[in-house]
């Protein structure tokens, strides 16, 4: 599971509503970003075990080629997704611990 541009609305969405909303309400309304990232990455842990099952079904002729090459690209592609948005986020904490106090 990448993230598609549904969720980048909504997560845009979000963002701007509580952008407007006074400080103590965004404390309340916002969602949490451990969970959101445990989300994300419990999505490509199971696309991954899915790429594994199309595979095993291939090899015993249950499923065929395509099948296995599209499930592998998909999980491919979320997991490079994911290696960007962490890339990022690193990146941003190193720019922040530059910062002078």
């Amino acid at each position: 599971m990448g993230i598609n541009a549904l969720q980048a609305a909504r997560a845009y969405q979000v963002a701007s509503q509580t952008a407007d909303a006074p400080v103590e309400k965004n404390a309340a309304s916002l969602p949490d970003f451990g969970k959101m990232v445990g989300e994300i990455v419990g999505g490509v842990v199971d696309s991954g075990r899915g790429a594994d099952a199309a595979a095993t079904a291939a090899v015993a002729g249950r499923a065929d080629i395509v099948d296995v090459v599209t499930a592998i690209s998909e999980t491919e592609m979320a997991l490079e997704t994911l290696v960007s948005v962490r890339d990022k986020v690193i990146s941003a904490y190193e720019e922040i611990m530059r910062m002078p106090i």
